[in-house]
């Protein structure tokens, strides 16, 4: 809009400093005439200006008044709307119960009323959900009011419920802000907060965890006790009376290996915002405390260390290693003072301190009446109880002295063959590859091991191991467990079995060690021992029968693992809520299965197949914006209160109550009862100018020189 506006102006002929001067000269010059007193009768005395001394004042004054040069000044001028911001938050807090239905509907009502404020423009942006960084919603407004010209920034309002979590120290802001809350003031929300949560514990200790239930909103004396209920991978949920306000401790059990899941659930106050940040979920990942493994050598052999070697190697490992060099028979009187070896321990090894071991590994051992069948038997139940053993067997597996032939053979995956030669034919001595079963590629174990032999998805041959040869291995037949590994002729070389709770794994030759040599090429001895040993140790990488769900950026992911041949069945998933949901995994090949899915709700996701069942932990998708719930002014009324600007609710129900959109003038209050106002910055640009002189030359000089002429005669007279 254009408007016109008329002023009077100077526009000096000279310097003002020569102009000032000229004044206080002209001063000086009217003094005497002005100040001149007469004496009267009786000695009397009043003041009596010179005759003329006025027309003189007046030459003057025009004289300095033509130099000022005096102007009529019009300016037409086109205004500019000023512009306010409407800030909208969308953030998840923002969307909890009636809140975004009273954020919508404040919009629309400010809306309409700004459009109805002349030489107005609003300006709407929408604060987004910000995931971990919280809300973001300084940053949008800045990002906005870059392109607003402060000088018609009429002021900025934002709908939220106050919960910002960029706020700097001092915001620099010279216009306005006023905040509109959806809901009534005095709002409570209780929360549980973890105030330590251990990552990792060791597998047969429990943890600690700290938490701590609050009642925000609540007064500070409120007190009171809030049930906690705790439940660990799915059992069976405990339920504790914690203090409200007072920091609680809780004990977790870590029974064993990778992640057990944890969920705290605080109970609901009555009338608190919402449950969101009732619950909390906690992932604590089971770690074995150093391995304690027991290695007993039966003879000395050419491979006799690599076994020691590679236990050694790991920190974890805490080897205890006993190699046979004097079996019973070859006594030959001499005193046992005179020997410089140490007697085998057996009853401290295989019956005192037995279950302390995590592993026993026994290489190239045979029962020459060292260990009697109530030790060799002791050791049959320590893996049935979920012990781990391992043998790495040669001739001596064939022969009378083989382990095969004692109770320990209950527990082994396969046996030698019996009868008259048996030993004889059981020897394989001739040059071959280890070659990985079809069963073996889809096992942890053995699957894509370096260099070795592949299949097809339809189980065909499609490659060779490059492996380095073997020059020994053992027939047996397997009765259970799994052949990974074959030898000559299609003779189990490995074979791996579950015995109740533990592990046994076979191995039959005593050739790997060729491999660390480099023989031939070499091969992966050091992973594939590692892995075997790990395995019998439970290592849950290494599970070949296991369901498994984790998630990562909003989604979950189950993987199921089996040797099973076939389909998968379906993977039944339920959420926190308690939804199901079935899915048909799809195959991935190396007897994987997977599913995929969203899963956005906060808690613990469970998965199961039928047979086995697995956990999952979803934090919040943004722990900021859930640490408290309610619609709070506090974050954001330092900004409020530096602006002069107001703080208004909508209202706890209904049609929100939204306040009166006023203009005000450049330092007057911007806001008062059920109003908030917006500033009337009077932004212009200057269209056109027109100077029109009120003293031009042609009348200034006859001016002063008529007052100049006037003041002299009157003096004169």
């Amino acid at each position: 809009m254009n408007q016109a506006l008329a002023g009077i102006d100077f526009a000096p002929v000279i310097p003002l400093w020569l102009l000032a001067g000229l004044g206080i000269l002209a001063g000086l010059a009217l003094l005497p005439a002005v100040l001149r007193w007469q004496a009267e009768a009786g000695g009397a005395r009043r003041w009596q200006p010179a005759r003329g001394a006025w027309f003189r004042a007046l030459a003057f004054a025009a004289l300095l008044l033509a130099l000022a040069n005096p102007r009529l000044v019009e300016e037409t001028r086109a205004t500019r709307p000023d512009i306010a911001l409407l800030v909208v938050d969308r953030s998840d807090s923002a969307g909890l119960n009636a809140r975004p239905t009273q954020i919508t509907a404040a919009r629309d009502e400010i809306e309409a009323r700004a459009r109805r404020l002349p030489d107005l423009e609003l300006r709407t942006v929408e604060v987004p959900e910000g995931g971990n960084q919280g809300t973001r919603l300084h940053t949008a407004m800045e990002r906005a009011l870059a392109d607003i010209p402060r000088a018609r920034l009429a002021g900025v309002m934002a709908l939220s419920d106050g919960q910002v979590h960029d706020l700097p120290e001092a915001p620099a802001l010279d216009a306005p802000f006023h905040l509109l809350l959806p809901g009534a003031e005095g709002e409570v929300d209780r929360r549980i907060r973890i105030i330590e949560a251990p990552g990792f514990g060791i597998v047969g200790r429990p943890v600690e965890l700290r938490v701590v239930v609050e009642d925000l909103g609540a007064p500070a004396d409120a007190g009171g006790a809030a049930r906690l209920t705790i439940r660990r991978d799915g059992q069976p949920p405990r339920v504790e009376s914690v203090p409200v306000g007072r920091e609680h401790r809780i004990s977790v059990p870590i029974e064993r290996g990778g992640p057990t899941v944890v969920e705290i659930t605080a109970e609901t106050r009555p009338g608190e915002v919402s449950d969101l940040n009732n619950r909390s979920v906690v992932a604590i990942n089971g770690v074995r405390d150093r391995l304690r493994v027991l290695l007993v050598s039966g003879e000395p052999h050419a491979g006799q260390r690599t076994w020691r070697r590679l236990l050694k190697a790991d920190p974890n490992v805490d080897l205890v290693h006993f190699t046979i060099l004097r079996p019973p028979e070859k006594d030959d009187l001499t005193p046992l003072h005179e020997l410089a070896l140490i007697a085998f321990p057996v009853r401290e090894l295989f019956q005192v301190k037995l279950r302390e071991f995590d592993l026993i590994i026994f290489d190239r051992f045979g029962n020459r009446g060292l260990l009697p069948p109530i030790y060799l038997r002791n050791i049959a139940d320590y893996v049935r109880d979920g012990g781990a053993l391992l043998l790495s067997v040669g001739p001596e597996f064939a022969g009378p002295t083989s382990l095969a032939s004692t109770p320990l053979g209950q527990i082994l995956p396969a046996r030698p063959p019996t009868g008259m030669g048996a030993a004889q034919a059981a020897l394989l001595e001739q040059p071959f590859r280890p070659y990985v079963t079809e069963l073996g590629a889809r096992h942890p174990v053995t699957e894509n091991l370096p260099g070795a032999n592949s299949f097809t998805p339809e189980g065909a041959a499609l490659a060779d191991a490059t492996w380095g040869r073997w020059y020994r291995a053992l027939r047996a037949d397997a009765r259970a467990g799994s052949t990974v590994m074959q030898g000559p002729g299609g003779a189990p070389l490995m074979v791996l079995d579950r015995v109740g709770e533990g592990r046994v794994a076979l191995v039959l030759s005593d050739h790997i060690w060729l491999w660390s040599r480099g023989h031939d090429g070499g091969g992966p001895q050091q992973e594939l021992l590692r892995r075997i040993a790990h395995w019998t140790m439970k290592e849950p990488e290494l599970e070949e029968e296991d369901l498994t769900a984790r998630i990562e950026h909003g989604s979950l992911t189950v993987v199921r693992r089996s040797l099973e041949p076939g389909a998968a069945p379906e993977i039944t998933v339920t959420a926190p809520d308690g939804s199901l949901s079935r899915h048909t995994p799809a195959q991935r090949g190396s007897g994987r299965a997977v599913v995929e899915m969203p899963a956005m709700q906060a808690g613990v996701w469970q998965a199961g197949d039928g047979r086995r069942t697995a956990f999952a932990a979803a934090d919040a998708p943004n722990p900021m914006e859930v640490a408290d719930l309610r619609a709070d002014a506090a974050p954001l009324r330092p900004l409020v209160a530096a602006t002069g600007g107001g703080v208004r609710w909508l209202g706890a129900e209904g049609v929100p109550a939204v306040p009166e959109l006023r203009r005000v003038g450049l330092g007057r209050d911007a806001q008062g009862p059920g109003w908030i106002g917006l500033r009337r910055n009077g932004d212009h640009t200057v269209t056109g100018i027109t100077a029109l002189p009120l003293l031009p030359p042609w009348l200034a000089l006859p001016l002063v020189l008529g007052l100049a002429l006037l003041a002299w005669r009157r003096e004169g007279r």
